[in-house]
């Protein structure tokens, strides 16, 4: 089955106060070249496994953190080594992130990526405004972005996303408006714009729980989703996903696999895989309550046995760059915990991914997966969410209405 291969960049120039993603600032460059030979290390082990040798790889998504704070010399190491370890397919959408504010204008870390096989960069914009930037804590200004996407169409990329995010703290429709207008006029392919999430534990959560973080109200942000939406596609871009964008033929590939639930491999400290098993690996196991002998990760407590070839897992790395590479310098793979995925589990997962995409969940595919229509499964949560007006059938899939893509936390909960 063909899969998808995500590897993680933790460095950060400055950690922003929304943030709660596994990044680190301030690492030098010869703790980044440490981490990059870790990398290399994970790649070999893995390619090693029964799980991924042979198995072809369609989408490659060097995340972060940072990846564009690496110099060019690192994330060419990155990225060769992906094409000499992995079986990507000739066609494989390979993408980096960047942050503007670390893309150098004259473009040689981005030569040295696409000259080593990326084909697809996405830059963390966010807005347009300077005093909405400074508030997000980012480090880049609009000028730094219109360099970067220059920079990295001189380089040979044609296929570029820009971040964008709405409900930001001193935001209006107005300023959302223009951000959209003006990241339009940088002719990407494809735009992702994402509703400001308060995550626990950010400083922006304690600042909102605190009272001196403001928010713009419901109204406003919902506006902010209904303008930018109308102008993405009047400008011709399809709205395939809640919260993405994109020209046709430019869907992210990446993504897609997450969104159907399909299997991925994730490399870099506090990474995270789905795949099913082929061979034991050890700090595996299924969740269980009052074990002693165990690790907690994300509030459950997870059993660390080898896991059992045949079954799905979901697994992640140590989360710390430190041990991520002191256990890849012992040889042995830097998984911390995992948990089985049970058939039922799987099938409420394909159901509220899948359920984010415009297209929804085809019941065809789903019974190809599983050996059953989603009816059959899941008839009175459907009729329930059809009544309501959240969900519709439409060419043989399940997808979300209008009204349900307003609601959609609603629709998702139905399959959990």
């Amino acid at each position: 089955m063909p899969i998808g291969l995500y590897v993680h960049i933790p460095y950060c120039q400055h950690k922003c106060g929304y943030c709660d993603f596994n990044s680190h600032a301030g690492a030098d460059r010869t703790e980044q070249a440490r981490y990059v030979d870790a990398l290399l290390l994970e790649m070999e082990l893995w390619a090693a496994r029964p799980e991924v040798a042979g198995e072809q790889v369609i989408a490659v998504f060097v995340g972060g953190g940072t990846p564009t704070l690496l110099e060019g010399e690192q994330l060419s190491r990155v990225l060769t080594g992906i094409r000499q370890r992995f079986n990507l397919a000739p066609d494989a959408e390979v993408t980096i992130e960047g942050n503007p504010g670390t893309v150098d204008v004259e473009g040689e870390k981005l030569q040295r990526a696409f000259d080593a096989g990326a084909n697809r960069i996405s830059l963390g914009v966010q807005a347009r405004q300077r005093h909405l930037l400074e508030r997000l804590g980012r480090i880049h200004d609009a000028l730094q972005v219109e360099e970067a996407v220059a920079a990295a169409r001189r380089a040979g990329f044609t296929n570029i996303n820009l971040d964008l995010m709405y409900g930001l703290p001193g935001q209006t429709p107005a300023d959302f408006r223009e951000t959209v207008a003006w990241a339009l006029s940088l002719d990407p392919t494809h735009i992702s714009a994402y509703s400001l999430i308060l995550e626990e534990g950010t400083p922006f959560y304690l600042a909102f729980e605190a009272g001196r973080l403001h928010l713009p109200p419901e109204e406003a942000e919902e506006q902010m989703f209904r303008e930018g939406k109308a102008l993405l596609e009047a400008a011709g871009f399809e709205h395939y996903e809640i919260s993405n964008y994109a020209r046709p033929g430019h869907w992210c590939r990446h993504n897609l696999i997450y969104w159907r639930n399909e299997h991925y491999l994730g490399l870099g400290c506090g990474a995270h895989s789905f795949l099913r098993l082929a061979a034991p690996l050890e700090n595996l196991g299924a969740p269980r309550p009052g074990l002693t002998a165990s690790r907690v990760q994300g509030g459950s407590e997870v059993e660390t046995a080898p896991g059992r070839p045949g079954q799905h897992y979901r697994f992640w790395n140590l989360k710390h760059p430190g041990t991520y590479r002191a256990a890849l310098e012992r040889g042995v793979l830097p998984v911390e915990a995992g948990e089985a995925v049970g058939r039922r589990q799987e099938m409420a997962e394909t159901m509220f991914m899948g359920l984010r995409l415009l297209e929804g969940v085809s019941d065809h595919r789903f019974a190809a997966r599983f050996g059953v229509s989603i009816s059959a499964v899941y008839g009175a949560e459907v009729e329930r969410l059809q009544r309501q007006g959240l969900v519709e059938w439409e060419g043989g899939a399940l997808r979300l209405t209008p009204r349900g893509l307003r609601l959609a936390n609603l629709v998702w909960e139905a399959f959990v």
